[in-house]
């Protein structure tokens, strides 16, 4: 057993809930092919799903099954890897020329198959406010080659699943972010604390499911189907957006939850099967699903109540406030697609927060410590676990 992977697996609590289907942060980018950058696409547009049992939970960003829980009360700051903290912070985007952010790398560390590696967080909070700003400045910029997205979109999304769990470092990040991005950050911790809330610190999984973790259509695809299905039915395409990140990180889970839901969005065959939802299409291609998700919305009372629609989608508050809060960041600021599109799938696994990259595929569950002994690149650095 390596190093790494001795270290991670003796924090595992024994007795944790086997994992069920997801998510969070929150969040993916290094398995990904690049995107063309979607500032354009995205910049002028404002506009779950299985029954009440149907729902694996948060999908994309917090791939676990939710579990009522109370908050775990952790504080500390990120501890952060000494490749982390000498990082230097990031540079200031000049509109004039191509955006440039010195992401904080540890090249000692374990990398995937196409050579990503999991995302450090400096300790230091203006250094980490530094890096944040600075990513997300260039998540924005036309001037952000394309094939820095999937490495960007990952380092937001890890920043924000740690912040989540870390209050006191978050205020302290807060607090020297430039205005401009302060309303983004708070509507992201506050997406973060709500699918927190909905998975008990106790019962974190001590499995990985068997998940196949795939490339999603292109960004640009994604947004066209989620207009179309928000002009076909009234619901917001930034709704079926977060539905989609949420359930299967914009249909990168390739898999069946524990509740024996399928596809990209999420449905029980049972309620795929009723009239008006599926309508005899393929549960697992995007188009259809997204689709079919926007007509269960309007079916569960949608139009009148985004919030009652969500409950259909899963029988959780938090779980409807999380959604409806991407939704806001969407509906305020479109061009925040392009980050949450190359958010990876992670797993709040027992230990710490697993990172399992395209390519990942497992036929069946297997023990968090035999993942990290064949994938040792999906255990978090020093500072990347918020717990």
């Amino acid at each position: 057993m390596s190093p790494i992977v001795r270290r991670f697996t003796s924090r595992l609590t024994p007795g944790a809930a086997g994992g069920g289907l997801a998510l969070l942060l929150t969040l993916l980018g290094p398995g990904c092919t690049p995107a063309s950058p979607l500032h354009g696409a995205a910049a002028g547009n404002t506009a779950g799903m299985a029954a009440a049992t149907s729902s694996p939970g948060s999908g994309g960003p917090d791939a676990n099954k939710p579990v009522p829980r109370a908050a775990s009360g952790k504080e500390s700051a990120a501890s952060g890897s000494p490749a982390a903290a000498d990082s230097p912070p990031a540079k200031p985007v000049d509109a004039r020329s191509e955006a440039v952010v010195s992401l904080p790398l540890n090249p000692a560390w374990p990398a995937s198959a196409d050579g990503r590696r999991y995302p450090l967080v400096p300790a230091d909070p203006t250094r980490l406010a530094a890096l944040l700003a600075g990513v997300e400045e260039a998540l924005r910029s036309a001037k952000t080659p394309a094939a820095q997205g999937p490495a960007l979109g990952h380092q937001q999304q890890v920043i924000y699943r740690v912040l989540g769990h870390r209050t006191a470092l978050a205020s302290q990040v807060r607090a020297q972010l430039p205005a401009q991005w302060q309303r983004v950050f708070d509507l992201h911790l506050a997406a973060r604390k709500e699918f927190i809330s909905m998975h008990s610190p106790s019962r974190r999984p001590t499995q990985v499911p068997a998940w196949r973790i795939i490339q999603p259509e292109p960004p640009e695809n994604l947004l066209r189907y989620y207009r179309e299905a928000a002009a076909a039915t009234g619901i917001p395409w930034q709704v079926l957006a977060a539905v989609n990140l949420v359930e299967s990180g914009m249909g990168r889970i390739d898999g069946v939850s524990v509740a024996d839901a399928h596809g990209p969005m999420q449905f029980l065959p049972s309620t795929w099967a009723e009239p008006g939802i599926g309508n005899g299409g393929d549960i697992r291609d995007p188009r259809t699903a997204i689709h079919a998700a926007a007509r269960y919305l309007v079916r569960r009372g949608g139009l009148k109540d985004i919030r009652r629609g969500l409950w259909g989608y899963n029988n959780s508050d938090a779980y409807g406030r999380g959604v409806l809060l991407y939704a806001q960041l969407l509906k305020e600021d479109p061009a925040a697609y392009t980050g949450l599109y190359h958010w990876q799938i992670h797993y709040a696994a027992a230990g710490g927060d697993l990172w399992l990259p395209q390519g990942t595929n497992q036929s069946r569950p297997v023990a968090v410590a035999e993942f990290l002994q064949r994938s040792p690149q999906s255990a978090p650095p020093p500072g990347s676990s918020g717990y």
